[in-house]
This record gives structure tokens, C-alpha cells and sequence, in this order.
């Protein structure tokens, strides 16, 4: 496998808490460009916005980026990924890294870790990334999703539950706290090959009951790496409550 990687950021004007949303300002610039600037200095090949609204495609491209107009009918960032792989022609084995457009905190060197992680093994045609958890309140937070993972670092389940279930210590206790839980963090890389296929896969019972797009992958019995890293990233922009403090903290 090649050791360059590209970086697909899905960009939808549409949202139904902030429309437009990668067109809002975040210290003077809009909020798809901060994305696009934290993939290129992460050294991708090649960074290209894949959306559904010219305005978004006008903008990019303004400021020197690549942006691909994709269907309105997709149901999630990965069927846009694909359709951006088949539109580039992009050979099977090329890694391609999917970075949310409301995320215009990530650190570059998140990016580039999920690119690497697949490149550094040869089992898994997905990655992802995951950080210790150390507050109990997050173990049993259902919007902080939990990856358990076996002794080389692939995914063996995914949850919005606290997994693994301490059965001396909870529900009762207040438990330790010690990293035994994992937080996963929401970011992917594939290879286009594996995109091709993904698309082809229903939604299964697993996908909808807990809400995670991921247990797809693990239900058609695919692997996922997901190496650990320090701390989870600085939380996207979702409300304008979200806007207002990373404004406040890019304006610094």
C-alpha cells in the first residue's frame, strides 16, 4: 500500500439546528476552510470537499481548495467518500481519510494518525481512532460512544453502553476511573476499494438499533484498527451555542 493518503471532508448546506453551517464564520473565515487548512497540514496528497450545494463548491474553490458537487440523496458522509472515489478515478488501495466539516479544531495530527494506522498493518481496510476514558460520567454517557478492542488493537464492538461492564463495580459502585474504557473518536480512513464494496452493504439490525454507521462494517465481518491516542479532540460545531465557543476561542 502507498504511503500517501488523501482527505474527503463531507460538506452538507443543509442542517436542520444550523443551516449552512460550512459557510458560517469562525474568525472571519468560513468553517469548511478551517477544515481544509488542518488536512493540508496533515500532509494529505490531495484534500477535496465533497457537498451538495454550488455555494459551498464556489467557496472552497476560491481559497485553492479541490471540491467535488456529490448526489443530495446520500444518507451519510461514507456513501459521499465513495462517490468522491469513483468520481477521481482513485485506485483501490488508495487511503482515503474522512474529516467531518464541522470540525474545525481537529488537529492535523489526528488526521494523519488514522491515515497511518491503516497503512501500518495489513488485516484491516478501515481505521479509526479511540482515547482512554477517566471520568465514569463519560463511561455512561450515551452520546460518548465506547469501543472495545482485542490485543492487536482491532474493534470487537462498538456502544453507546458502558462496555466493558465492570460487574463488581457497577452499577453500584462509582468505580475507578482508570482508562479501562475507551471513548471512540470519529474519524475514518479507508481505502477506496473498501468504499466500493461498503456502498453495496444494507443497514443492518445492529447499525440502527445503537445509531453508529461503524457496526455495518464489523456485521459484514470486516475489521476495524483503531489504535489509541491520548485525548479526544476539541468537540465539533452542532449548535450555535458550539459556534459561539470555538469563535471565542479562535478570535483569542
Amino acid at each position: 500500500m502507498v504511503n500517501t493518503f488523501k482527505v474527503v471532508i463531507p460538506a452538507r448546506y443543509g442542517s436542520s439546528r444550523l443551516p449552512g453551517k460550512p459557510l458560517l464564520k469562525i474568525a472571519g473565515k468560513e468553517m469548511i476552510l478551517h477544515v481544509c487548512e488542518k488536512a493540508s497540514l496533515a500532509g494529505a496528497q490531495e484534500v477535496v470537499v465533497a457537498t451538495d450545494d454550488e455555494r459551498i463548491v464556489d467557496c472552497v474553490k476560491q481559497a485553492g481548495f479541490n471540491a467535488v458537487m456529490t448526489s443530495a440523496k446520500h444518507t451519510s458522509g461514507t456513501e459521499r467518500l465513495a462517490e468522491v472515489a469513483n468520481t477521481l478515478q482513485w485506485k483501490d488501495d488508495t487511503v482515503v481519510v474522512n474529516c467531518q466539516g464541522d470540525e474545525p479544531l481537529i488537529p492535523p495530527e489526528l488526521i494523519k494518525r488514522a491515515a497511518i494506522a491503516l497503512m501500518e498493518q495489513e488485516v484491516a481496510q478501515v481505521a479509526s481512532l479511540c482515547a482512554p476514558i477517566f471520568e465514569l460520567a463519560e463511561v455512561f454517557n450515551p452520546n460518548a460512544v465506547k469501543v472495545v478492542r482485542d490485543a492487536k488493537g482491532y474493534a470487537l464492538y462498538f456502544s453507546r453502553a458502558p462496555i466493558p461492564w465492570d460487574r463488581d463495580a457497577f452499577p453500584v459502585k462509582a468505580g475507578s476511573g482508570q482508562g479501562e474504557h475507551f471513548r471512540h473518536i470519529g474519524i475514518y480512513s479507508y481505502t477506496a476499494g473498501f468504499l466500493r464494496r461498503y456502498i453495496t452493504w444494507p443497514v443492518c439490525a445492529l447499525e440502527q438499533i445503537e445509531s453508529l454507521e461503524q457496526l455495518r462494517i464489523l456485521y459484514q465481518g470486516e475489521r476495524i484498527i483503531v489504535p489509541a491516542v491520548e485525548k479526544v479532540p476539541e468537540a465539533g460545531v452542532d449548535t450555535q451555542a458550539d459556534l459561539d465557543r470555538i469563535n471565542a476561542l479562535l478570535s483569542v
